[in-house]
């Protein structure tokens, strides 16, 4: 294609189309000739649309916070020493329990990967372009507290928290939740039942939960919503923290 005259890159970038001008820009006059106009306004809108998700994908993993952002579900270290299950690992990687709103929990010893895999998963759901956010439960108790703090600010955070398509929280029930906290928690996963995914991350197994969640009402309804739609992932006792800091010396 012919370059383009300085108004109508601008035209281009006041229309928000500045990954279409990269591509026209970048496009190569010599390999392009022969190619009919068509063909290579075909290669042009090609290139515009990898560049465009690639900067979405790119956003979503950024906007995420995740723990670990370099966390990748297909590069796991030690499967078997672990003791974790390949082929759910590889369907977890589909996102197709997303799809069937469907959560998840990573269940294991401290230091047998749980938050790396809970990063590795929301990752792949933002590469699934699909909106992620990793929280820890220190973390989220805190911004809670805050929200109480200002007007409307409850319910801010709740629609906040409940609007991801897919939520990790990591360090579930390290702390024991307060009232207050137990209170905000069964609204948040009544408003994400049926509706989107949870990933919890946690050292503690499915029967010592609704201990620690007060033993309560308030228990016996979070645990309701949350464990009749989960798929349980072991994460076993191997320390990786151990593993990897031995491998680097």
């Amino acid at each position: 294609m012919s370059r383009l005259d300085g108004e109508t890159k601008r035209k281009l970038r006041e229309m928000n189309a500045s990954e279409l001008l990269e591509a026209i820009d970048t496009q190569d006059e010599t390999l392009s000739i022969g190619l009919s106009f068509e063909e290579r306004v075909r290669l042009v809108v090609d290139d515009a649309y990898s560049i465009f998700m690639h900067s979405k994908v790119a956003g979503l993993i950024r906007r995420a916070g995740l723990r670990y952002p370099n966390a990748d579900l297909r590069r796991i270290d030690l499967l078997d020493e672990r003791g974790l299950n390949r082929p759910l690992l590889t369907q977890l990687g589909t996102c197709s329990f997303v799809d069937r709103q469907q959560n998840v929990v990573f269940q294991g010893f401290t230091g047998s990967g749980k938050s790396y895999l809970g990063c590795a998963i929301a990752k792949r759901a933002c590469e699934h372009r699909i909106r992620a956010h990793y929280v820890g439960m220190p973390d989220l108790e805190e911004a809670w507290v805050a929200a109480q703090e200002t007007p409307g600010g409850a319910g801010k955070f709740l629609r906040k928290y409940a609007a991801f398509t897919l939520l990790a929280i990591d360090e579930w029930l390290l702390d024991r939740p307060t009232e207050s906290m137990r209170t905000m928690l069964l609204e948040l996963m009544e408003r994400r039942y049926g509706e989107t995914s949870t990933v919890f991350c946690t050292q503690y197994s499915q029967k010592d939960w609704h201990q620690r969640l007060g033993s309560g009402v308030h228990a016996d309804a979070i645990m309701d919503r949350m464990i009749h739609n989960t798929i349980w992932v072991e994460t076993g006792t191997y320390n990786m923290r151990e593993y990897t800091a031995l491998a680097s010396a």
